[in-house]
């Protein structure tokens, strides 16, 4: 993975994020984790392919990751009182198999880090599963903290993890 290259993805490339996110869904599945056990959302994932927020991350030419990053904080997790405009946001970031264990995601956070700092922003963050502790770690690993877990009823992720906004291009 030292030839990894990361670009937005284009709106005919809708298949391919799909069959990313279905993949990390399987392995999860395999491991007792219920997260992402639904289908794609593929209306959501076509608006970020138009509005060229998902990122496709290469090696050689094949696609091995894929991240959303763009200025959506979710109203039901990030308040007023953490100046939601002063981040970018981390959402439907998923890694191959094969290609797991050689940091791709963690290039792809240090990238999506660097890419807030260029838009003048001072965090990168994310919200998890609430019960995925094994992600929990992962994001700390990577410099994350975090913030606070909000539990509402009707929603499983809420575990919220911000990092200063600089990283590597």
């Amino acid at each position: 993975m030292n030839d990894l290259r990361i670009r937005p993805g284009r709106p005919d490339e809708l298949d391919t994020v799909e069959a990313l996110l279905s993949e990390a869904s399987g392995w999860l599945a395999s491991r007792g984790i219920d997260q992402w056990q639904y289908p794609p959302h593929r209306d959501r994932i076509t608006a970020a392919l138009e509005q060229g927020v998902c990122f496709l991350a290469s090696d050689d030419g094949e696609p091995v990751a894929t991240i959303q990053v763009d200025d959506f904080a979710d109203p039901e997790f990030w308040t007023p009182d953490d100046d939601p405009g002063d981040a970018l946001y981390v959402h439907r970031m998923a890694v191959r198999r094969h290609a797991a264990g050689a940091d791709v995601g963690a290039r792809m956070l240090d990238w999506a880090a660097h890419r807030a700092t260029t838009l003048g922003k001072r965090w990168l963050r994310l919200d998890a599963w609430k019960d995925n502790e094994g992600l929990h770690r992962y994001y700390k690993s990577v410099g994350f903290t975090l913030v606070r877990i909000v539990d509402l009823p009707h929603r499983r992720s809420g575990a919220l993890f911000q990092r200063q906004a600089q990283g590597e291009a």
